[in-house]
């Protein structure tokens, strides 16, 4: 660890469970609205999103509103909507994502483009988009708007970004970086931030939050990326390897790539380029980022990010809501899955 990063806080077994407490009432109106909003007449429509909304996942950035919020101890209800505003922008992400990268698990369970198909996946996922705006304009500010639909344009570049990068060997961490912090990050910033403005809050809270969301963003992202070459297809509920296969540039591939010798480089130049991709590849690449300690220091990079999203926050009063998201912070850099 470099001397002027901080210890992270121990705590034993940091878990989601205090910002699943604080948000619980909060999180069934949202739900209700997210139930209520994914209706349609076209009965394929709530059938496809319930397939993924109804699926698990953790819901953090709906939780991460709603906690804010509570942070902030704003009393309103304005920010339910919003929350669900922000996990409908996720979710329609996640349905497109899975079309371009061919994906057929997720959450555990088949992706909703290999149960509907292609063409019913990105409609669906341009519903939710729509129903996430929707919900923006019915909480009326302008402000609020600017910064989810803001975030949702960065996000789309940053997929665009990754594809253009996607089987490029000599991508930089910088670049890979800049990828997370706009298809990961710039969402977790934005889910966070909104909550300063229903509060009406000043800029320096919008901003404390902000940074605590961006930093927990990227920090998530690397910790997903890490996993893909660290854990089993049960603990992730994604197929391991679906990174490798597809030629991504992740941290833990880009310092093997660094870090390797001659004939690692050659082999890692044929992997990302689509020429080495079978089981016993997947299995040499988890050989060759064991072997340079890539997964742990990607998580060693995380946890510097975590580092500076508990400092973020560190601004506020100590409360409930602080304490759940400083270890929500640090659940996301211990966790498995």
């Amino acid at each position: 660890m470099s001397a002027d990063v901080i210890p992270l806080p121990r705590r034993e077994n940091p878990s989601l469970d205090p910002l699943l407490s604080l948000t619980a009432s909060g999180m069934n109106s949202v739900n209700h609205i997210i139930l209520d909003r994914m209706q349609s007449d076209i009965p394929l429509i709530p059938t496809l999103a319930g397939h993924l909304i109804s699926g698990g996942g953790k819901r953090m950035r709906p939780m991460l509103t709603l906690a804010s919020a509570a942070l902030l101890e704003y009393e309103g209800d304005r920010h339910h909507k919003l929350a669900a505003s922000v996990e409908f922008i996720h979710t329609a992400t996640l349905l497109h994502d899975d079309v371009v990268d061919g994906s057929d698990l997720r959450r555990g369970k088949k992706t909703a483009n290999l149960v509907f198909g292609n063409p019913a996946s990105v409609l669906v996922g341009d519903f939710l988009f729509s129903r996430s705006f929707e919900l923006m304009v019915e909480d009326g500010s302008l402000k609020v708007l600017k910064i989810l639909s803001n975030a949702s344009a960065v996000i789309a570049a940053g997929e665009v970004d990754q594809l253009t990068a996607q089987r490029q060997i000599e991508t930089s961490e910088e670049r890979y970086l800049n990828i997370i912090g706009a298809k990961t990050a710039a969402l977790f910033a934005a889910a966070c931030r909104i909550s300063a403005v229903v509060a009406e809050r000043g800029e320096a809270e919008e901003q404390a939050l902000d940074a605590y969301g961006r930093n927990l963003g990227i920090a998530f992202q690397l910790v997903d990326d890490a996993i893909d070459y660290d854990s089993s297809a049960d603990e992730m509920g994604k197929g391991r390897g679906d990174d490798f296969r597809e030629g991504k540039m992740t941290l833990p591939v880009i310092l093997a790539y660094a870090r390797g010798d001659e004939a690692e480089r050659a082999f890692w130049k044929d992997a990302i380029a689509g020429r080495r991709s079978t089981d016993e590849d997947l299995a040499e690449a988890v050989r060759l980022i064991a072997k340079h300690d890539c997964v742990e220091a990607t998580r060693e990079r995380a946890r510097h990010f975590v580092q500076r999203a508990i400092d973020a926050i560190g601004c506020f009063r100590q409360n409930a809501a602080r304490d759940a998201m400083e270890e929500a912070a640090l659940f996301a850099v211990s966790r498995r899955f």
